[in-house]
């Protein structure tokens, strides 16, 4: 069965899980009315998720279980990729002793495979499985560099270009511009674009076909990395990360 004919129920349960997902614990009639679905028709599709695990249910309210973070954390772990980067990042992190980030492409956005703090790390609002825009970060534009031109124009059509700060690139002719000058340093930066006050270097990995897997970072304040860290040491860190991986994925 294909897009055109989506099942109905299926995407009725779909909507209850990012609805939970998005409003934290909440009661029936509250779902109901966010969902602009009948209530005994929510109470059965949180009956059926709390039978297999899915949801919890605490006096009159519903959460999303743990169920679906073994889910992702099985998802995570067949994958190749995370598996040869998984040290790199962390040793990226006590290296520099500030936040490490992995993060690949899916469906024209970010999704965050990994994060590691080091000694100095921010706490960020990123959590491992956020989606976040790509032409709002470093780890996203060191992707789309090296994605066909027709698939970036693609991830534009569908997600747009929303400027989520003053500093965000915010048209098609800022990204490619922005895209050309990662592929000529072979790094891509993000000077407060998604979070005002936070720099980020990242560095794009590839396999021996030269098709990009995704991403690798560092985040810090802005307060603690000056031009020279970020086009001297720090990118030297993250760009041999980067080359790190990519042997060990391709040799």
């Amino acid at each position: 069965m294909d897009a055109k004919h989506p099942v109905r129920t299926t995407e009725k349960t779909l909507a209850l899980v990012e609805e939970l997902m998005e409003r934290g614990p909440c009661g029936v009639t509250e779902l109901s009315y966010g969902l602009e679905m009948g209530k005994s028709a929510v109470h059965n599709h949180l009956t059926t998720l709390r039978k297999h695990g899915y949801v919890l249910k605490q006096d009159e309210e519903y959460q999303l279980g743990l169920k679906f973070l073994e889910v992702g954390g099985s998802t995570r772990k067949s994958m190749e990729f995370y598996q040869v980067a998984e040290p790199e990042v962390k040793s990226l992190a006590d290296e520099t002793g500030e936040l490490a980030n992995l993060l690949v492409e899916e469906q024209g956005k970010g999704v965050y495979l990994m994060r590691s703090k080091g000694e100095e790390a921010v706490n960020l609002d990123t959590y491992v499985g956020l989606r976040s825009n790509l032409h709002t970060t470093a780890l996203g534009k060191a992707i789309l560099t090296y994605l066909p031109e027709e698939r970036v124009e693609e991830i534009i059509e569908q997600r747009g270009l929303e400027r989520e700060t003053p500093q965000s690139i915010g048209t098609r002719e800022e990204l490619f511009e922005a895209l050309e000058g990662v592929r000529e340093r072979g790094y891509a930066i993000d000077d407060g674009e998604r979070l005002e006050g936070l720099r980020c270097i990242a560095a794009p990995v590839k396999n021996s076909s030269d098709d990009v897997l995704g991403a690798i970072s560092v985040s810090a304040p802005a307060s603690r990395v000056s031009d020279h860290d970020l086009h001297g040491w720090l990118s030297e860190r993250v760009l041999s990360a980067a080359n790190v991986v990519e042997l060990n994925i391709n040799y």
